[in-house]
């Protein structure tokens, strides 16, 4: 069974925590300087794994006084470190370690070179490039230089507040350029990514935005209470939108108990609250289930696991050593009897029928 991770910001381990993730993951830990933020997926472990697509993020935030997590100071820093992450994945592929996918068919043809394939060794890894926060965008027209860097997901926000509008740990509505940036937006044909988005933030967001919606690494609130979950009723609304809702593997985001507001305490508090014993690929499935419950049928639930974006190993549900044993949540939704061809649509097809069918030609309109 292959897999598209709807979620992996790779680019934050291979820079920000010095990783050579073109390594056996091995290799990668024994070389880690982060203890306490244990890898669990490289570029061969993904391979090994099924992993034939992932939508690839960078997340880099503007430094306000509001701001949840740390940031850059300086808009045009802000902008730079963006542009280092987005260039670090177009490096993996002209060493031939991945490919940049931008269009439809790229993308068919590569789940097509992956599928009967049993000998994946060295076969490069499919990367959609998504950027975690519009804050690097420094003005709405600046989005047609991101597309053609090959960019083509974008969401509002992040952590905090960003220039655009308000994300997990605030409450308000959209900011600044939000309007002409989501005009824009829709113009080109980028793809605009809920996840994180404030409450009043996601619903005039729609408003403004009646392009293609997806949430790429977002739980439920009626599962796991707290403000970083949707609500049944935003969760409908990018249903009926036509979106794909992908399933976090972050023990924060599946805690049936929310009794802590982890952007508010640091990594160790949270695992601390938020102990990886106590989620399983279970109480995955549990969100899965909930979304297909919410939609009458198995299109629009997926795998989003953000990995290796929660910390690592501890950080994730405690079947999970490396990105491999995502292959364990097939047999978990087939007991709860799901068929053959709805356990395929989660773990892969439902994110490739929704890029395939969303993906505009190489050039803005």
């Amino acid at each position: 069974m292959l897999i598209f991770d709807g979620d992996y910001p790779m680019a934050y381990g291979g820079i920000e925590l010095n990783r050579d993730l073109t390594l056996p993951l091995s290799e990668v830990r024994a070389q880690d300087e982060t203890p306490d933020n244990v890898a669990f997926a490289s570029l061969p472990e993904m391979r090994q794994a099924g992993v034939a697509v992932a939508l690839m993020k960078f997340a880099v935030r503007r430094l306000t006084a509001d701001s949840v997590l740390p940031g850059y100071r300086g808009a045009e820093a802000c902008t730079a470190a963006a542009k280092g992450q987005m260039a670090y994945y177009h490096t993996l592929a002209a060493r031939g370690e991945g490919v940049v996918l931008t269009t439809s068919e790229q993308l068919s043809q590569q789940i097509s070179s992956w599928e009967g394939q049993e000998d994946r060794g060295s076969l490069p890894v499919g990367f959609l490039l998504g950027m975690e926060g519009a804050d690097p965008i420094l003005h709405p027209e600046q989005v047609h230089e991101w597309w053609e860097d090959g960019v083509r997901v974008v969401s509002l926000t992040h952590y905090g507040p960003s220039a655009y509008a308000h994300g997990t740990g605030t409450e308000g509505g959209l900011r600044g350029e939000a309007v002409a940036l989501l005009k824009e937006m829709q113009a080109c044909g980028m793809l605009l990514d809920m996840t994180h988005i404030s409450d009043e933030s996601f619903w005039e967001a729609l408003e403004h935005y009646s392009g293609s919606i997806l949430a790429s690494h977002q739980n439920c609130r009626a599962l796991a209470p707290g403000q970083r979950q949707f609500s049944d009723r935003q969760l409908r609304a990018v249903i009926d939108r036509g979106g794909v809702i992908g399933a976090s593997m972050d023990t924060w985001m599946l805690c049936p108990e929310q009794v802590i507001d982890w952007a508010h305490t640091g990594d160790l508090k949270r695992r601390e609250v938020f102990p990886r014993a106590s989620i399983t690929l279970g109480t995955v499935a549990n969100h899965i289930d909930h979304v297909c419950q919410l939609a009458g049928n198995a299109n629009h639930a997926a795998v989003g696991a953000d990995t290796d974006g929660q910390g690592g190993v501890d950080g994730a549900p405690h079947e999970i050593d490396t990105v491999a044993d995502y292959q364990r949540l097939g047999p978990i939704l087939s007991a709860r009897g799901y068929s053959d061809e709805d356990v395929a649509k989660i773990m892969y097809r439902n994110w490739q029928r929704f890029y395939e069918e969303h993906l505009p030609d190489n050039s803005c309109q």
